[in-house]
């Protein structure tokens, strides 16, 4: 059958009488909405979707939204539903996305990314954390740092090393990790915010059975490009309003404190609120993009332009405030739920989006990307491309 969105809204409309909003408990309400094919439109049918196409998403969520129906709170979720998820519903079992999308969407179990290592962060492929077969078993030994929400997971995305006599993208495995099995060990990284949003994470003797590991043995290379692809469309395609993210704060700054006004200040204002809306148009079409497939390399850009634009916005404001710039509303060590730019000051925001341009993907390996992948220019000479990861220098 055809979904449109005339069937989305009558479907909608049955949840709704169903599961009243201001009756149902939200757990149970996020369930039904997830049953009802209505928590994710373009996923299959059983797994949250219909089917349809993913630009219907919107009609479902404003009748939502109107309705005062609870979201999924996806900020605080946004590894589970931006990289897990789309990974595991290209590569996971039948049984796999049956055990692990539903509990995802619903944030009942969040989920973090054990990806980079204190010695492979830029060059992800060089990882050394190691996988080794036992039975039905993979065991697992290593350390992996700037974990985001470590702390509150119960399942982790985990790319290690299952061949050391093979080139280093080549012999590496995609797992599933529950992150409450003995060996896992989740240590805070305070950070110049003061908080301890990102962590690190150690792997000592961590048993995985092969039923949790995505993908065929040796091809977790290919498969985290899905996950990392998707990372960041997730980061630098965000839905935002027009004059939305960092350059709101910004603007309502000038408006609201003339007396801040220079003509240096207004120029600069200027030329970022017009980059932050080529930014938001741009991915408004790179969502549309979408539609039609999984995202490519042109993520890497949007990433690119998220980065420098938080950094430079940031910075401005600081400047603008002049000597309350420098004040900082609270240094308390905490473990917080999500990153929240536009709720604390002008201080945090300038302090954390210097992480944005090494997160989600350093921007200098986004430049080789973009360079390589999108605009076709020759690649950078690479020595170790055919070199077993046993015999590179480190």
């Amino acid at each position: 059958m055809t979904v449109d969105a005339a069937e989305l809204r009558r479907r909608t409309a049955e949840l709704l009488a169903a599961h009243p909003p201001a009756t149902t408990d939200r757990l149970d309400f996020l369930r039904a909405r997830f049953d009802a094919g209505l928590a994710w439109v373009h996923y299959p049918q059983g797994l949250g979707g219909l089917g349809a196409p993913r630009s219907l998403q919107v009609v479902v969520d404003a009748e939502l939204e109107a309705a005062g129906a609870p979201d999924n709170d996806p900020r605080r979720i946004g590894i589970g539903l931006g990289m897990a998820a789309p990974t595991i519903l290209k590569y996971g079992t039948e049984e796999q996305k049956q055990r692990y999308l539903r509990p995802l969407w619903t944030g009942e179990e969040v989920w973090c990314q054990l990806f980079s290592e204190p010695g492979a962060g830029s060059d992800l492929a060089a990882l050394g954390t190691r996988a080794v077969r036992e039975g039905e078993d993979w065991v697992v030994n290593g350390q992996k740092v700037w974990t985001s929400s470590a702390h509150l997971a119960r399942w982790a995305i985990l790319i290690a090393r299952t061949d050391p006599d093979v080139p280093k993208h080549a012999g590496i495995t995609y797992f599933l990790c529950d992150m409450t099995d003995p060996g896992v060990e989740v240590r805070p990284l305070r950070q110049i915010t003061g908080e301890a949003e990102f962590n690190e994470v150690f792997l000592t003797g961590v048993r995985i059975p092969d039923s949790r590991r995505l993908g065929e043995v040796g091809d977790g290379w290919r498969v985290a490009q899905t996950t990392l692809n998707n990372e960041r469309v997730a980061i630098g395609g965000m839905r935002l309003p027009r004059e939305g993210g960092m350059i709101a704060p910004a603007a309502k700054t000038w408006r609201e404190r003339p007396e801040l006004r220079t003509h240096d200040l207004h120029q600069r204002l200027l030329k970022l609120w017009v980059e932050s809306e080529v930014a938001r148009l741009t991915a408004e079409r790179l969502r549309q993009q979408l539609v039609a497939g999984q995202p490519g390399p042109e993520g890497a850009g949007m990433k690119l332009a998220f980065a420098r634009l938080n950094q430079e916005i940031s910075g401005l404001e600081v400047e603008l405030r002049g000597e309350e710039g420098l004040l900082y509303d609270d240094w308390t060590m905490r473990r917080p739920e999500l990153v929240d730019f536009t709720g604390r000051d002008a201080g945090y925001r300038y302090l954390r989006s210097k992480g944005n341009s090494i997160e989600g993907g350093t921007s200098e390996v986004l430049l080789n990307i973009v360079a390589e992948r999108v605009l076709g220019l020759p690649a950078e000479p690479r020595t170790d491309k055919d070199v077993a990861w046993k015999d590179l220098a480190r």
